[in-house]
């Protein structure tokens, strides 16, 4: 049994694979963390681990759950399923790198487009050949929602609307409209872009805004909620094998 731990901008999931099947999910708070993972190496016959994190980890978590599970820390010097061609890799978000491997274990030799819809909406290539340059990152929803109320005095702190109104015909709608027709748009504006240059493309959409997007995108996409923890699992499978 595989555990995959998550550690993102907002919580901390946990995973348990029976080699690629995915058998348990739950999400942990800080003060529970540890003491979680326990209980879910108890009850499941665990045998190597992986974890992601986006942010800085306490040293002494590390060193507990190393002690509980032995763990690869992904970072840019882990072994990939693919060739990273990123110019700065010490710099590039483990998230990304656990999604792109995800993109190469379940869609092999295809130009796949990944859209992670957290904290931060990033688009991520892999192209036919396994190799991957880059992408981009632009503001979430709650982000941009946050924005709108700190950067001006009147504008309120709304909370994303499940519906996007026709007509801004109050304050509140038009802030609605504005932020989630904008994020539609953008979403759909890229994927035309790569469309045009690679004929054949695979759209994979995931993060937390994944249902609510996929309800609001005219492209053909694939949601795919558990993609970055997916991702993680192959990674340390690639690693386990080599």
């Amino acid at each position: 049994m595989n555990l995959v731990i998550d550690i993102g901008n907002s919580q901390i999931k946990v995973a348990v694979f029976d080699e690629t099947i995915l058998i348990f999910k739950d999400n942990f708070k800080t003060e529970t963390f540890l003491s979680g993972i326990l209980d879910v190496t108890d009850q499941y016959n665990v045998e190597k681990g992986i974890i992601s994190h986006v942010a800085q980890i306490d040293k002494q978590i590390l060193v507990s759950l190393k002690e509980i599970v032995p763990l690869i820390e992904l970072n840019h010097e882990t072994k990939l399923p693919f060739f990273n061609k990123y110019l700065t890799p010490k710099t590039l978000g483990v998230d990304r790198l656990a999604l792109i491997a995800a993109a190469s274990s379940q869609f092999p030799d295809e130009n796949t487009l990944v859209i992670d819809a957290g904290s931060c909406i990033t688009f991520d290539l892999l192209n036919e050949f396994g190799e991957y340059f880059g992408g981009s990152i632009s503001p979430g929803i709650e982000m941009r929602y946050k924005a709108v109320n700190h950067y001006t005095a009147n504008l309120p702190l709304l909370s994303k609307s499940e519906s996007i109104p026709e007509v801004g015909n109050s304050t509140e709608n038009a802030i609605h409209r504005g932020i989630l027709n904008g994020v539609i748009q953008e979403i759909e504006g890229v994927i035309e872009q790569y469309k045009w240059k690679y004929q054949k493309l695979t759209v994979v959409l995931t993060g937390g805004d994944t249902i609510f997007l996929a309800k609001n995108l005219k492209s053909s996409i694939f949601a795919i909620p558990n993609f970055l923890l997916e991702g993680l699992n192959s990674i340390l499978i690639h690693n386990i094998d080599e």
